[in-house]
């Protein structure tokens, strides 16, 4: 019953953020670099898939290590969340920055060390949280560091330090519920131009 709990956990975070990202295509063209939204989602759904598969190395025991696939894991964890950042980017030296950021943690963790590109996934995550408020101002968002850095931090930190398995089982969710609200976040902010271009339409109409 809990290998069930805990499989269905992972599992839902990779087909959640995919399924987005197939929703997401040729969609929120009200964002400057849109066609990257895709994906960022794809990429997070990707994410989980390679835990999934580095999990079974280790019997779904969670176990603080470095590893191919591990490294597969934070590698596309910091290209979706780069492909979010500059998707709402215009600034061409802060897109370049970001990527740069991105390639140097995927690089530090194979020739130095994991714990330093654990730590420029934060400073992406950063990046990320003020140009996504900077772009849409949407108190929804907040959802994002309470669930996708907060709690999961919690729950991996828990679980690194008492060993009990059942943390493992609500990292995946929480991180799912950032996720959807990357989705929520976007479609507010369509809906939103849609209003506005309507009442542009109604004012255009009485002149």
């Amino acid at each position: 019953m809990f290998f069930f709990l805990l499989f269905s956990a992972h599992l839902q975070a990779v087909i959640v953020p995919i399924i987005f990202g197939i929703k997401s295509i040729n969609k929120f063209k009200n964002i400057k670099n849109h066609i990257l939204i895709p994906f960022g989602f794809i990429f997070l759904g990707l994410a989980s898939m390679f835990e999934m598969i580095d999990h079974t190395k280790t019997n779904w025991i969670y176990i603080d290590h470095s590893s191919l696939f591990n490294w597969f894991f934070y590698t596309f964890l910091a290209l979706g969340l780069t492909s979010f950042t500059i998707s709402v980017i215009k600034n061409k030296f802060a897109i370049g920055t970001n990527i740069f950021l991105c390639f140097c943690s995927i690089v530090s963790y194979l020739l130095i060390d994991k714990t330093i590109a654990l730590s420029l996934q934060v400073i992406i995550s950063i990046f990320l949280i003020i140009n996504w408020q900077r772009m849409f101002k949407d108190w929804i968002f907040i959802a994002y560091p309470i669930f996708g850095i907060v709690f999961t931090t919690f729950f991996g930190a828990n679980l690194s330090i008492t060993g009990n398995q059942i943390w493992h089982v609500f990292i995946g969710p929480s991180g799912t519920i950032s996720v959807i609200t990357f989705y929520l976040v976007l479609r507010r902010s369509k809906n939103k131009l849609s209003k506005i271009l309507k009442w542009a339409d109604l004012l255009l109409s009485l002149f």
